[in-house]
């Protein structure tokens, strides 16, 4: 796994942990990585990450809703 340094200014009062969750959240949703992916980037179980992305208003349902119509079409 790859180590970031970021350089956040002392002004922006986030923790380690919110950060790595708002980008584990970010990349999960883009599909970048996938929920366990993502739950290990957050430091988290998949569980605990798939319950705190609605707080990051991310749905655990992450593919395009045109897979949805297709799903049902072929249903």
């Amino acid at each position: 796994m790859k180590t970031l340094t970021l350089h956040i200014p002392d002004t922006v009062d986030i923790s380690n942990r919110d950060l790595a969750m708002l980008v584990s959240t970010r990349l999960y949703e883009q599909g970048i990585l996938s929920l366990g992916q993502a739950a290990e980037v957050a430091g988290l179980s998949k569980r605990t990450f798939a319950e705190l992305l609605g707080r990051y208003n991310v749905s655990i349902f992450n593919f395009p809703a045109s897979d949805l119509s297709r799903d049902v079409a072929n249903a």
